[in-house]
């Protein structure tokens, strides 16, 4: 989660990461680009790495904590995935070489999260800096994206809660933000059939006091919002 040290934030995702992979939602992502040369974008401790190594894929990881890439590294030793200390929101001539070099045809930034020391999260703030935090790193991500004429997909998946009968009316809401805003004035393209979402366990009451849930809750559920973007030209 975001409002975290980064040892709570590496053990939450190592147990949160492990539960994903364990269950084949990481490998669900990675299909969706099986065969691509993959630029991921955040890696925590490197449960979707291994995904699309898995898969198929060439990867080079960027993150911005040592710690990250260290656990990375480790989870897929055997593959020897590509690792690079980078701040893509501010990336230096030899960073951005780095990625050239790779030559990707494909940009992922999943379950997007990073410790309060990165997001500006603070008690009280109501979300408001982690909300802000995920909306300049998409934009930063689909910017580069944008700026490497070899990727022609960029993929984005975050969690969410939404009622699961309302799905289809979800996959507009979640097309809708992205065009809005991550992709505005850029030369990508999505559809509705693009965007996709995944049950997780349990549901929304399970997550917090039974006694504050309102019942209407009972029927929304965690997901994971997953949006295929292809570049328009």
């Amino acid at each position: 989660m975001s409002g975290m040290s980064v040892a709570d934030f590496l053990a939450y995702w190592l147990d949160e990461g492990e539960a994903y992979f364990r269950r084949g939602d990481y490998a669900w992502m990675a299909e969706q680009l099986a065969g691509q040369r993959v630029l991921e974008v955040g890696c925590g401790p490197g449960f979707g790495t291994l995904a699309l190594l898995q898969a198929g894929c060439p990867v080079l990881v960027v993150d911005t904590l040592q710690e990250c890439l260290d656990a990375c590294r480790e989870r897929c030793a055997a593959n020897e995935p590509r690792c690079l200390r980078a701040d893509i929101t501010a990336l230096s001539a030899d960073a951005r070489r780095q990625i050239e070099e790779f030559s990707p045809t494909a940009v992922v930034c999943w379950l997007m999260g990073a410790p309060a020391e990165t997001t500006g999260a603070a008690s009280g703030d109501g979300g408001k800096a982690v909300a802000t935090y995920r909306e300049e790193v998409h934009r930063a991500v689909a910017e580069l994206a944008t700026s490497l004429p070899g990727v022609k997909y960029l993929h984005l998946v975050d969690r969410t809660a939404i009622p699961w009968q309302a799905k289809d009316i979800g996959r507009d809401t979640l097309l809708n933000y992205h065009l809005g805003k991550t992709l505005a004035g850029l030369p990508w393209q999505a559809s509705r059939r693009d965007a996709m979402y995944r049950k997780l366990d349990g549901n929304v009451v399970a997550f917090g006091a039974p006694r504050q849930a309102h019942p209407s809750l009972k029927s929304v559920v965690p997901v994971l919002a997953s949006l295929l973007i292809r570049r328009s030209n």
